[in-house]
C-alpha cells in the first residue's frame, strides 16, 4: 500500500467552506486552501485538488480525481456515468436540499411555466433546463447566466435559480412558480477507482467519518443518574429505539444511565428526566456518531 495515492476533489465555491469544516469535525486537518488549489490534508495517502462543483463530476468519470464532492445537480445536468458513495446531507447554508426553480419578478403576469411559451430562460443549469420545457411541450430559448442570475430576472422572461433557503429570491422579489429539481451533496467515485481495494477502502473510510460528522451535528450524548427504583419509568421517557446504557454507582441505590439522543429530543425530555427523579443530567457534544 506505500505510495498509493487517493486524488480527492474538493469543491471551490458555495460548498467549500462547509467542507472542510466538515473533513475537521471527521478528524482531518487541511490547510492551505487560503493559497493554493492543493492544499495539504494529513492524511499521506490523499492528495487535495479543488474544483468547481460544477466540473467535479467531469474529472471524476474521465478518471483525472479518483473521488470528490458535488451537489446530484451537477452530475445530471453534466449526464457523469459515475459510482455514487453515499449522499451528504450539509449544503452552503443548512442541512437541507437545495432546489432549482423557476422564478420570475412578482410583476410579472406569468402564474404557470405554459405561460412561457415563446419566451427566454437564464440560467447555469442549462441542460436540465432545456429538457424541462421539452418534456412539458414548451417551446423556450434558454441562454446560460455566467452568474447573477437573479437580476436578469427582469431583463429575461424568467430564470432557474437554485435556492436553498429562498432569502436571495425574496430580496430581489422574485416569485417561484415550479421546481425543476431537488438536489443534495454527494460523494462520487471513479468506476475504476472503485473497483481499485486500496482506493475504494479508502473512499469507503472518509465516507463512514464524514456521515459520522453529520449526524453527530444533531445529535448529543445524554448522562444521568437515576434512584434504581424510579429506573423502569425514567427508561420509558427515553427514546424506544435507543439502548441506554445502565451501570452500576458507587451508591448502591443509583444508577447511572447514558444514552445518545437527537438534539430536538433531547431538549423534550430532560425536564421530564428531571421530574422523574433523574439528578445530575449532564448533556454534551459529539464528534462523530457512527451506527
Amino acid at each position: 500500500m506505500a505510495g498509493q495515492i487517493l486524488k480527492l476533489g474538493i469543491p471551490k465555491g458555495s460548498l467549500e467552506k462547509a467542507t472542510f469544516e466538515l473533513f475537521d469535525k471527521a478528524g482531518f486537518r487541511i490547510t492551505g486552501y487560503e493559497r493554493s488549489y492543493f492544499p495539504r490534508i494529513n492524511d499521506e495517502q490523499i492528495s487535495l485538488i479543488m474544483l468547481r462543483a460544477q466540473e467535479m463530476s467531469r474529472y471524476v468519470e474521465t478518471g483525472v480525481l479518483d473521488a470528490g464532492f458535488t451537489g446530484h445537480d451537477w452530475i445530471v445536468e453534466n449526464k457523469s456515468s459515475v459510482h455514487e458513495v453515499c449522499e451528504l446531507f450539509y449544503s452552503k447554508a443548512t442541512s437541507n436540499p437545495t432546489k432549482w426553480v423557476l422564478a420570475v419578478p412578482e410583476e410579472s403576469k406569468v402564474k404557470k411555466p405554459e405561460d412561457l411559451d415563446g419566451g427566454i430562460i437564464a440560467t447555469e443549469l442549462v441542460g436540465v433546463t432545456k429538457e424541462y420545457f421539452r418534456k412539458k411541450g414548451i417551446k423556450v430559448k434558454v441562454e446560460f447566466s455566467w452568474g447573477a442570475t437573479e437580476v436578469k430576472a427582469r431583463l429575461v422572461n424568467a430564470i432557474v435559480e437554485l435556492t436553498e433557503t429562498g432569502s436571495s429570491l425574496r430580496a430581489n422579489n422574485l416569485r417561484i412558480i415550479d421546481t425543476l429539481l431537488t438536489s443534495t451533496t454527494r460523494f462520487i467515485a471513479n468506476k475504476d477507482a472503485w473497483k481499485d481495494k486500496f482506493k475504494r477502502e479508502k473512499i469507503e473510510n472518509i465516507s463512514i467519518l464524514l456521515n459520522a460528522a453529520i449526524d453527530a451535528k444533531t445529535t448529543v450524548g445524554l448522562k444521568m443518574n437515576v434512584p434504581k427504583d424510579k429506573l423502569e419509568s425514567i427508561l420509558k421517557i427515553l427514546p424506544a429505539e435507543k439502548s441506554p446504557t445502565v451501570s452500576s454507582l458507587a451508591d448502591s441505590e443509583f444508577a447511572a444511565v447514558e444514552v445518545v439522543v437527537d438534539t430536538i429530543t433531547e431538549r423534550n425530555i430532560v425536564p421530564k428526566l428531571k421530574r422523574g427523579g433523574a439528578s445530575g443530567i449532564i448533556t454534551y457534544p459529539l464528534n462523530k456518531v457512527i451506527h
